[in-house]
């Protein structure tokens, strides 16, 4: 371009820039602001004040107080059991580590006296095998008040699943896992119907999928959290109880015990050579549709079958059924070698006798809520177990379930709509989280939330509800 050309381009082109930019308003983004440090009674995080007002309700503080009593030789100085309660109260509420009870402890006025950091640390290393014994029993108790109270769901399946946790360092019982990576295995058990944690195993991270010492010891803590017994317990009264895992669960062990115990059992099996073979022998007329996980509607492009006598079953406890699923994979899905005939196929096993397999090939499906349960545990403190300490590690654990209780209560007994179904991340927005007002006056404290808040007469309304679900 020759150079007088290349300046009047360059001179066109500054024009019609200046042109658009005078056409441009020029609006503050944001609202100026005046920063000034006169507030008075000013709190965060305010709906986290709900969760330690369920815990009162439901005796979850009284009861820890009893079962860490034993590990306290001086009667002075913080109750270790609301120690215990203020940490699941904080992981609940999105912490990360012990120190991130400062969120707590910097607000007296709304949360009381809160421990320190190195206190919180003593009550955690003071939590043996035997005190995590009593803190399960303390667990257990205040689950009956709870379903006594109303999250008592009649439906009960009890969902197996573990999960890898990685490690940075090397901490004890921290071990290589089967995915090349470094840290711990932790086996645990979630109630479908309700969210609720009921179980858990710390293991180092070269434990066994299928480990049958482990399920069973797992199996019975969740069954003791439970406030209905089985049919083996209570012939009379006793209630359907279903053990739900995948593959990883099916060995003979789990299932003869939980046949001893009376609980059903829907548990993932592999997909051999021996059973594709007879997948794909299956008369196109023995396939049914398959139903949506709420059973209104079917699921396009996948249907069930009962393969019960067509496999060799004998093996496993009488009145073992093997049901199979097939789909179509979604698009751009890579096919795997277990995928015949075009189809991507599933099995499970179980001993449940309703007829209609497409109702139990759901049921089993719903499997993968257990999954989710995990993610919101990562979410609420187990992705970073805070201690070289395996004991120590254990307690977390154990903490972090006590704090999915407590939002499975909350959602169960204190809020609708949506926000009972909400996942911690959003419960954390809407309500854990809101700023508030506290002022004394006439013998009360009162907390005042923003009236422009859109979650704020939902956060009002379950303060009521758990005042009126407190024992007078």
């Amino acid at each position: 371009m020759p150079s007088g050309c290349g300046r009047l381009w360059l001179r066109n082109t500054q024009d019609r820039d200046q042109e658009g930019t005078s056409e441009v308003k020029a609006n503050a983004r944001r609202p100026r602001l005046r920063v000034t440090v006169d507030g008075k009674g000013v709190v965060g995080h305010a709906g986290a004040r709900l969760l330690g007002d369920v815990a009162d309700a439901f005796g979850l503080t009284d009861a820890l107080s009893v079962a860490m009593a034993p590990t306290k030789q001086r009667r002075r100085g913080h109750d270790r059991g609301q120690v215990l309660v203020d940490v699941a109260v904080m992981l609940a509420d999105g912490g990360e580590a012990i120190s991130d009870l400062c969120v707590l402890r910097d607000q007296p006025s709304l949360f009381g006296a809160v421990a320190s950091t190195p206190t919180a640390w003593r009550a955690l290393e003071a939590v043996d095998r035997d005190t995590l014994a009593r803190v399960a029993s303390a667990r257990a108790a205040a689950r009956a008040q709870a379903w006594a109270a109303g999250a008592d769901p009649g439906f009960y399946v009890l969902d197996f699943d573990a999960t890898l946790l990685h490690s940075h360092s090397e901490k004890q019982g921290a071990a290589p896992t089967y995915k090349r990576g470094f840290g711990f295995h932790p086996l645990l058990c979630y109630l479908d119907a309700t969210g609720e944690a009921l179980a858990g195993m710390l293991r180092p991270g070269n434990a066994g999928s299928n480990t049958t010492a482990d399920h069973i010891e797992v199996l019975d803590a969740a069954l003791a959290q439970l406030p209905v017994a089985t049919t083996v317990e209570d012939p009379e009264a006793g209630v359907e109880i279903v053990a739900r895992a995948d593959s990883a669960g099916l060995t003979h062990g789990f299932l003869n015990a939980c046949r001893a115990r009376g609980v059903r059992f829907a548990v993932g099996h592999d997909l051999t050579k021996t059973i594709a073979k007879v997948l794909v022998s299956v008369p196109e007329r023995c396939w049914s549709p398959a139903v949506s996980a709420d059973g209104a509607d079917e699921r396009p492009g996948a249907e069930v079958t009962e393969i019960t006598d067509l496999v060799d079953l004998s093996g496993w406890p009488a009145g073992t059924r093997a049901i199979a699923r097939r789909e179509d994979p979604h698009p751009g899905a890579q096919l795997t070698f277990t995928d015949v005939d075009g189809h991507r196929f599933q099995v499970f096993v179980t001993d449940l006798t309703d007829p209609d397999i497409t109702y139990l090939e759901a049921l089993h499906r719903g499997r993968g809520r257990a999954e989710c349960r995990i993610r919101d545990a990562k979410d609420t403190g187990l992705r970073n177990l805070p201690s070289e300490s395996f004991a120590i590690n254990a307690a977390w654990l154990t903490l972090v379930l006590t704090a999915q209780d407590l939002l499975a209560w909350t959602r169960l007994l204190c809020l609708d709509g949506d926000l009972a179904r909400a996942e911690p991340k959003r419960l954390r927005y809407c309500l854990l989280h809101t700023a508030g007002l506290i002022t004394r006056g006439q013998r009360r404290v009162t907390l005042h939330l923003a009236a422009n808040w859109p979650w704020a007469s939902e956060l009002a309304a379950a303060f009521t509800r758990v005042r009126q679900l407190a024992p007078t």
